[in-house]
């Protein structure tokens, strides 16, 4: 009959350390909780580390910045919205509604299902220039992707031509943008979560597939 020895025991627990998945994961989740009660302005390194149990130069070890942080818990909200268009052009010509309304409602719903990190994306989109650099890259994406839509149903006759495609698409990005964020926000007079997307896409389709003037 054998005996453990107690001290090789008591090493091979020490050695069962979390791995670095986990200490990321950490850092994710405390900052998620964090978000749930504070403004992500209000939120420091120290936090994050603190909530996972890492000291500050560990959390660096994981992430260069709290807003590093932020971008990794938006970074799915953003995948999802920018599927919004993937197959679009194949609907346009038998449904444009369709079409349309598909695109607008996956980008709504992609930050709607997540209200705090909508909220906290908001509130930094604000105090950040990083962030806003990198929100303008998805943005302008979708701008010139609602043009060459927009051009489509032109050159195929189905739509007017009227202003530039790519200032018609963005003043409709734009305006999503800002209406969104108003109804996300629970901003006085906003329109209401479940007008939203029927809204945006009366006013896109009018201003694509309507006369001037």
């Amino acid at each position: 009959m054998s005996t453990a020895n107690p001290a090789r025991t008591a090493r091979g627990r020490r050695t069962a350390r979390p791995s670095g998945d986990d200490r990321e994961a950490a850092i994710l989740e405390t900052a998620a909780k964090l978000l749930e009660d504070k403004k992500f302005v209000d939120i420091s390194v120290d936090d994050l580390a603190k909530g996972a149990g890492l000291s500050r130069p560990t959390f660096y070890f994981y992430f260069p910045s709290k807003e590093a942080v932020l971008l990794s818990l938006i970074d799915p909200l953003i995948k999802r919205a920018d599927g919004g268009f993937d197959g679009a052009m194949e609907h346009l010509p038998t449904d444009p509604r369709r079409a349309f309304r598909a695109g607008i409602a996956i980008f709504f719903e992609a930050f709607a299902d997540s209200p705090v990190m909508a909220r906290a994306a908001t509130d930094a989109l604000t105090t950040n220039a990083e962030l806003r650099t990198w929100w303008a890259t998805f943005m302008q994406k979708w701008i010139h992707q609602t043009a060459a839509l927009i051009a489509s149903e032109r050159d195929r006759g189905a739509a007017p031509t009227t202003i530039p495609a790519l200032d018609l698409a963005t003043s409709l990005n734009l305006m999503n943008e800002r209406v969104m964020i108003a109804t996300l926000a629970d901003e006085e007079g906003a329109v209401q979560r479940e007008q939203v997307v029927d809204t945006l896409t009366h006013i896109w389709l009018a201003s694509i597939y309507g006369q001037s003037g």
